[in-house]
């Protein structure tokens, strides 16, 4: 009982010593404002660079992620330029337009093989029904029958568009629950009559709501025949067409992707030693065309941080060696009525490991509130990137542990005779 009691007492001294020295490590980072914040602000524009380029590319990613529902179920697409590209002219701008001839060629030889789906769009189109308008950034799209089902849509009412509309080029439209909601909120639509970039089309089905994509809402469109849209917005055949190609299981799909990038090629007349003039990707190579653009920015970013880390590291030691030196009085003091080497150490080396961490800290909630900022001003969804964070933390604890070491070796070091005189 009594061994008990006698060590209970002894852990709770033990506390109070280590509460002791938090607090006068606190105290001396307090006492010395403007050397602290100076450490605090290279540590923390270390952390933000990296922080704030993960959180953007998290935020980027996941909207990918999300984004690419729009494709169907064991799909792949096939354009005239690469999907993420800022400037593809620079480089692909002599490949031939894909025409609707050659497209519709392309989807009678694919055959039973696969769904193919042509389509064609312009945004910034306003529609309207009486008095009612939308916005003027709807999308007009020119399809036809697979459309549904190669960008993952599903009919909620009516019908959607047949073979034979886009044979005949009929006047009739399917139009999304956002465009549905905006010209028609108390009335059922199926049957009247919209106007979209000043022409008349037939409502015949109303497409279930899908969300947003990218920032962008994905039920914000009209979509009509693909021979009534070449018709009406001018180029006649000759505007350049995308093709989404929908394989009948995943299993299929590579199978069915060699055999269409085959029949492409022969559409375009190409030779077997001629390169492909015209680009096949899937939700796959979009992730990895994307992963490896974020991996370039990311491997720079690291390189900024690393750079400015090692210099708020140096900064850290730097700071704390001249605490040491200037507190080397304190230091034989506390020495001469019993402070252990272990209890200066342990105070020196609380002091630079808090200097990093809050330096850290503030480096992450910028490195965030940074990162969000451009995502929202790109339309992405915010994101906080919690690993990136804590890695964060990590390395700056770590960062005050190895640069505060030395400093704190010294003053654990001192002879307090000597440091007693030291003026």
């Amino acid at each position: 009982m009594v061994g008990e009691q006698t060590r209970s007492r002894g852990g709770v001294a033990l506390r109070m010593i280590y509460f002791e020295i938090l607090r006068l490590a606190f105290s001396s980072l307090w006492t010395n404002k403007l050397r602290s914040s100076l450490t605090i602000f290279g540590m923390s524009i270390g952390v933000f660079s990296i922080i704030g380029v993960m959180t953007f590319i998290a935020g980027a990613k996941a909207q990918l992620d999300s984004g690419l529902s729009r494709l169907g179920a064991n799909s792949f697409q096939i354009q005239r330029f690469p999907a993420l590209m800022s400037n593809p002219w620079q480089r692909y701008g002599n490949r031939p337009e894909i025409k609707l001839p050659a497209a519709q060629r392309f989807k009678d030889l694919m055959g039973e093989t696969a769904k193919v789906n042509l389509q064609i769009r312009r945004g910034g189109i306003i529609a309207s029904y009486l008095d009612r308008r939308t916005t003027p950034n709807m999308r007009l799209v020119g399809t036809d029958d697979n459309f549904l089902s190669s960008s993952n849509f599903e009919i909620a009412r009516g019908r959607n568009l047949g073979a034979e509309d886009v044979a005949l080029g009929r006047s009739v439209c399917i139009i999304g629950d956002e465009v549905a909601k905006k010209l028609f909120p108390d009335v059922d639509p199926l049957g009247l009559v919209v106007r979209a970039g000043g022409q008349m089309y037939t409502v015949i089905g109303l497409v279930a709501p899908k969300g947003t994509s990218f920032g962008e809402s994905q039920d914000d469109f009209i979509a009509i025949p693909i021979t009534r849209w070449l018709a009406v917005m001018g180029g006649g055949m000759w505007r350049t067409i995308s093709i989404n190609v929908q394989a009948p299981s995943q299993e299929l799909l590579p199978a069915v992707q060699d055999t269409a990038v085959g029949v492409m090629r022969q559409v375009r007349g190409l030779e077997p030693e001629d390169e492909n003039n015209f680009e096949v990707f899937t939700n796959d190579s979009l992730i990895a065309t994307f992963q490896n653009v974020t991996n370039m920015v990311a491997i720079g970013s690291f390189g900024v941080s690393a750079i400015a880390l090692l210099a708020a590291g140096v900064g850290v030691m730097n700071i704390m060696l001249v605490s040491v030196t200037e507190r080397t009085k304190e230091i034989g003091i506390r020495k001469s009525i019993g402070a252990r080497k272990k209890n200066i150490l342990f105070q020196f080396l609380i002091e630079a490991v808090v200097l990093a961490l809050i330096g850290g800290f503030v480096g992450v909630v910028l490195g965030v509130v940074g990162g969000n900022a451009v995502s929202s001003l790109m339309n992405i969804d915010m994101i906080f990137p919690w690993g990136w964070a804590i890695a964060g933390m990590a390395v700056c604890g770590g960062i005050g542990v190895v640069f505060g070491l030395y400093p704190a070796w010294k003053a654990a070091s001192l002879d307090p005779i000597e440091a007693l005189r030291h003026e």
